[in-house]
């Protein structure tokens, strides 16, 4: 009887220790990156294009708003600097609005070339990174991570089209590499300890620099603390009776956590850490996670079927619902939101609705509503266009 126990014993952990790393390498980088690769792939790109030469809606209206806007400006200055200054609020605000709005033009610029195929756009996109990082050394001040986030998730969007899709040169890629590795990458790799929307906009920036310069070391421990984040940045009730927690934090007591979530003490599924500060930053919050999920997805690994999507689905429709009117009841925020999610809903509910078949319906009625999405400019561009109900 003893030796079929230590029999049955030993072949478990041989069973258990062969099978773990087959577990772990499901949450690794992948053995060889997707191009492009960043928020968007090609195939979505293809849809959308086809949709767009044949005046289909509402990819059209959505094309017609991104080249109205002054981010496809074939005129734009750019204003590069050393050194980027941005305090809390931007305050100070030295480069700060005009860093994010260059890397969301050389998007912009980027997506225009890959739909007219005017080279005039892919050069536009190439001067704007290259002024870039021909100057930046650094951020400072105490929004400097923040900032760094939601500049770093533009700029290799634009950088992963011009590179794999664009068929002129682009002699000072290196150089931009080099800017992402040094100057940003660094800034936001080891996370915060701030309000969830921070972590979650660097981890953002994060892993799509490491797919840009194919950095597996630091795609893994981007996406490790994402899905860290992720599961303490929105509610459910699965997680018992408090919110799980990010263990750098130390909010070992519930008066922390409560205090954390901005004083709302009832948790409900779809609640997340700063949905009783505002809806704008909860947007910034919800809108990093479904383009991480999203750029994961086309790198092979897809986190919508796993809990970051069952996360992702629920925040949206507890947001989308009290933005579209819903009175606000008693026990939820004292009573009262501050809203304004933003064009921040595309991405997640064309993965979860459109390809997995769920019912989203305030989702869907917020998204619809707000189409063309357009941009919030600071880190979310012209998803309407690239997401909206794209089957790819």
């Amino acid at each position: 009887m003893r030796r079929t126990a230590l029999l049955a014993t030993v072949t478990a952990l041989v069973a258990g220790a062969l099978a773990w790393p087959a577990a772990r390498q499901a949450d690794a980088a992948p053995v060889t990156f997707a191009h492009p690769g960043v928020t968007v792939s090609k195939s979505q790109l293809d849809f959308a294009r086809t949709q767009v030469n044949a005046g289909a809606q509402p990819w059209k209206a959505a094309y017609d708003q991104m080249m109205a806007s002054k981010y496809a400006d074939l005129n734009r200055v750019p204003k590069p600097r050393a050194i980027v200054e941005c305090g809390s609020y931007s305050n100070p605000n030295y480069g700060c609005t005009d860093e994010r709005e260059d890397a969301i033009a050389a998007y912009t610029d980027a997506l225009a070339w890959y739909i007219t195929r005017d080279d005039r756009y892919a050069k536009k996109s190439i001067a704007l990174m290259d002024a870039w990082s021909a100057v930046i050394k650094e951020h400072t001040n105490s929004n400097a991570p923040l900032q760094t986030g939601w500049a770093g998730s533009s700029w290799p969007k634009a950088a992963e089209l011009i590179k794999y899709t664009y068929t002129g040169t682009w002699a000072n890629s290196g150089r931009f590499a080099t800017m992402l590795r040094t100057v940003y990458l660094p800034e936001v790799i080891n996370g915060s300890n701030s309000n969830g929307n921070w972590e979650l906009s660097m981890m953002e920036a994060a892993v799509g620099i490491s797919v840009f310069l194919e950095d597996r070391t630091s795609y893994d421990k981007a996406m490790a603390k994402f899905r860290t984040r992720t599961a303490a940045y929105v509610y459910l009730s699965s997680d018992g009776a408090l919110p799980k927690t990010v263990p750098s934090q130390n909010l070992d007591t519930t008066a922390k956590i409560v205090n954390y979530w901005q004083g709302q003490s009832t948790f409900v599924t779809g609640l997340t850490q700063e949905t009783c500060r505002d809806f704008t930053h909860t947007g910034y919050g919800i809108s990093a996670i479904s383009h991480i999920a999203e750029t994961s997805r086309i790198q092979g690994e897809d986190l919508y079927g796993t809990d970051v999507g069952e996360r992702l689905r629920q925040a949206l429709g507890f947001q989308s619902k009290y933005q579209l009117g819903e009175a606000v009841p008693s026990w939820l925020c004292g009573g009262s939101l501050t809203l304004g999610l933003g064009p921040v809903t595309e991405t997640g509910y064309n993965a979860l609705h459109n390809r997995l078949g769920i019912a989203m319906t305030n989702t869907q009625k917020l998204t619809e509503q707000n189409r063309p999405s357009g941009s919030n400019n600071l880190f979310v561009a012209w998803e309407t266009l690239t997401d909206g109900d794209n089957p790819n």
